[in-house]
């Protein structure tokens, strides 16, 4: 064997090391000898190497988008998917969204959603396109349903916000855009339906300008409009695409339409002045006179993009299969890979403070549980992993719960379908198998204890009772009901303490009925649903003092047990809506029993005694009290705290709470004057008026008492024209003559029973 000199025994080392790729420092040959030393210039060699090992998930992760598609109610979003699907060979056929061949779209996996033709909850679908990975994520475009959009755009980096050439800005895009503002979402606009009668693509362009407050473009001119709709030019490039082939799949590309010619330059023209009043790099070109290039105006539109001051805006009909190919590259040119976008977690073992993830997957391992699904192998949970690398078979740590859990299973999702993968990085979505968590949880490797941001979940506005039919399927019943609570942090469910009855509580009407129609498919219960209810609230105006004793000493264990103190109104704006002071000096209560006085406050809270609904904003005072040695207990001061509360109530002039709303509507002008009267006779209050051309927009605060079956109402005032959004506004004292007759009706029902 031939020797090695002393010198040249690092350098062979490190040469051995890299080709076996090991770290210099690694133990080699057994841990006979360690390479501790490395020469200078091997340390320039070894700097090159680990820059080398970079671009092994750079490049991945740069060839990689996470889009949500969201849109108004009926724009075509999941017709879009579909076309997407189809074109990035994800899906070999195309089905329709209202399915005459019984199929139905491939995103709308429920049954009830293939036969209401809605989206209900995002389903997750990978697919690839041009050597990029796209995951993406189809969102409900209902308003009950804004959970779940929340919940996806907290896990994109971009969407396509879908408007329709006919209906232009309609009053939900208005909320989906709301939203994606805030969460800081990078998008791309995409008029579609180009086909039907009636489209308007400039329309819409100036509508999103003027309502969304979009500082947008238009990125292509669509050749033709209506059933004479040919094709698209594209502005960048400044070429003219048609779509051949059965489903549109061949695409020709020409030089534009020398009809057109003078159109296209003024349009493009009119796209580098608006990104350039964003983007300083193209306005220096732009003012010099310079020839500007395809290459720097996409470039500049990316910058201007990712920066959230410009949307671009493309064009297509997805039904006719024409403009999905060019809005895919779009999707890749300016929408951002995971790298791009800042994302922030909350460190817990620094009081909350906020770190930023660089979303490598070299880092600790984050992912957020943005979605949980109850499937035929138990409960399927989504992840979005923004740092670090999960594997199948590790360990990871529910941060919310502290559980130290192992992965069984990791699979990839298209729609309700999943291929089994062996490890996903930062940046990708996947799901994961029996692990138990809830909705918004967030797993790490256990090096560190980072939650994400917690998610805005409104509270629930509207109660139905129901009840199963039959006897027998309880158990299947309060199962669909477990399941529903687990995926939807919106849903609640709850016993009514002196009906017995379940109630289920929700967004809004729409919300409920899906529930209970799903309960009645995926579950075979037929449920008898009650008269929806509104969630009122009662709350104290004024300080009242309580002393009650609570004795019963008749002969065997005793009861005795004495309160003294006040209760009094939360300050406005408090953080909590019940709190309990103990400002008693001395012993004349052992201190062991004050969480059963609390206990009992508390729960004498839960039912006010005007109408039976909770008591908020409402602070308990303890000042003084008096013990018995031996007949004192947790149940004698339990009891004492519940009368102490029914005794001073009624002296602290409580009212009701009724939940108001914050109602948008859109009206032609003509039907302006039957509309606003009809709120003002619903007791709601107008706080804004605009003009947006033939159309009134009426701002107004509604309580929901009295928004029953209003959609059914407003479509009959305004010939089916009019259009509203609902969202939950605040909790506000309701009229003396309201609260008379809801204490008589509770009273009523009370002596009924």
């Amino acid at each position: 064997m031939a020797r090695v000199s002393r010198s040249s025994a690092p350098r062979l080392l490190y040469a051995l090391c890299s080709s076996a790729s090991l770290s210099p420092s690694s133990s080699l040959i057994g841990g006979a000898f360690q390479l501790r030393h490395i020469s200078g210039g091997n340390i320039a060699r070894a700097k090159a190497a680990a820059e080398d090992k970079e671009p092994w998930w750079k490049e991945s992760m740069e060839r990689l988008r996470n889009i949500g598609i969201s849109a108004h109610i009926d724009s075509g979003k999941t017709t879009l998917t579909e076309r997407i699907l189809y074109y990035t060979g994800r899906i070999h056929e195309i089905h329709e969204v209202r399915g005459r061949d019984g199929v139905g779209a491939k995103m709308d996996s429920m049954d009830l959603e293939r036969e209401k033709g809605i989206t209900i909850q995002s389903a997750a679908t990978y697919c690839s396109w041009k050597d990029y990975k796209i995951n993406i994520i189809d969102t409900p475009g209902h308003v009950d349903f804004t959970i779940e959009v929340e919940r996806a755009l907290r896990v994109l980096d971009g969407a396509i916000l879908v408007l329709c050439s006919v209906g232009g800005v309609q009053s939900h895009s208005i909320t989906v855009d709301r939203q994606m503002r805030r969460y800081e979402v990078p998008r791309l606009a995409f008029i579609n339906k180009l086909d039907r009668m009636g489209a308007d693509p400039w329309k819409v362009l100036n509508q999103a300008r003027s309502k969304l407050r979009h500082h947008s473009a238009a990125i292509q001119v669509p050749i033709g409009l209506e059933d004479n709709f040919k094709g698209l030019v594209d502005l960048v490039q400044l070429k003219a695409y048609y779509f051949r082939g059965s489903s549109g799949e061949n695409i020709v590309t020409e030089e534009v339409p020398a009809d057109m010619e003078t159109f296209v330059a003024e349009k493009r023209r009119e796209l580098i002045e608006t990104v350039s009043e964003v983007d300083d790099k193209l306005a220096e070109a732009f003012l010099g006179d310079e020839t500007i290039s395809a290459a720097d105006l996409e470039e500049a539109i990316r910058r201007a993009t990712l920066s959230q001051k410009f949307i671009p805006v493309f064009m297509g009909s997805a039904f006719k299969n024409k403009g999905v190919q060019p809005l895919l590259d779009g999707v890749i040119s300016y929408l951002p890979c995971p790298i791009e976008v800042s994302n922030y977690a909350l460190n817990q073992a620094k009081k909350e403070e906020k770190v930023e993830l660089h979303g490598s997957p070299d880092g600790p391992l984050v992912a957020l549980a943005f979605k949980l699904e109850e499937g035929r192998f138990g409960q399927l949970t989504y992840l979005r992993i923004y740092e670090g690398v999960i594997r199948k078979g590790d360990f990871i740590i529910n941060v919310n719960t502290g559980k130290k859990i192992k992965v069984p299973r990791l699979v990839r999702m298209h729609s309700d379908e999943m291929e089994d993968i062996q490890e996903a990085h930062a940046g990708q979505i996947v799901a994961v198998f029996g692990v138990d968590c809830a909705s918004g949880d967030t797993f790490t490797n256990g090096s560190v204890r980072y939650t994400m941001t917690s998610m805005n979940v409104p509270e629930p506005v509207m109660s139905l009772a129901v009840q199963p039919v039959s006897k027998d399927s309880g158990g299947q019943f309060s199962k669909a009901l477990n399941r529903f609570q687990k995926e939807d942090p919106t849903f609640r469910v709850g016993l009514d303490p002196e009906s017995g009855q379940t109630i289920i509580s929700g967004m809004g009407e729409l919300h409920l009925d899906i529930y209970v129609e799903r309960i009645r498919r995926e579950y075979k219960v037929d449920a008898s649903v009650g008269k929806p209810r509104v969630n009122f609230r009662e709350t104290v105006t004024q300080r009242a003092d309580f002393d009650y004793l609570h004795k019963k000493q008749s002969g065997g264990q005793g009861q005795y047990g004495r309160v003294i103190g006040y209760i009094e109104p939360l300050p406005a704006g408090s953080p909590t809506k019940f709190e309990f002071e103990n400002m008693l000096i001395g012993q004349a209560i052992p201190s062991n029993f004050m969480p059963a006085i609390e206990k009992g406050f508390k729960e004498a809270a839960n039912s006010g005694a005007l109408i039976g609904h909770p008591v908020e904003n409402l602070r308990v005072v303890l000042t003084d009290g008096a013990a018995h040695a031996v007949d004192s207990s947790e149940l004698a001061f339990k009891l004492a705290s519940i009368y102490a509360f029914r005794q001073c109530y009624a002296a602290s002039r409580p009212v009701i709470l009724e939940p108001v709303m914050l109602v948008e509507l859109k009206v032609p002008t003509e039907f302006q004057g039957a509309v606003a009267g009809d709120i003002n006779k619903r007791k709601g209050v107008i706080v804004g008026n605009d003009q947006e051309g033939d159309d009134s927009v009426i701002t107004a605060h509604v309580p929901l008492n009295n928004m029953f079956g209003y959609s059914t109402a407003l479509r009959s005032m305004t010939q089916g024209k009019g259009e509203f959004t609902m969202e939950y506004k605040e909790h506000s004292p309701v009229s003396h003559d309201v609260q008379t007759q809801l204490i008589n009706t509770y009273m009523g029902n009370k002596a009924a029973e």
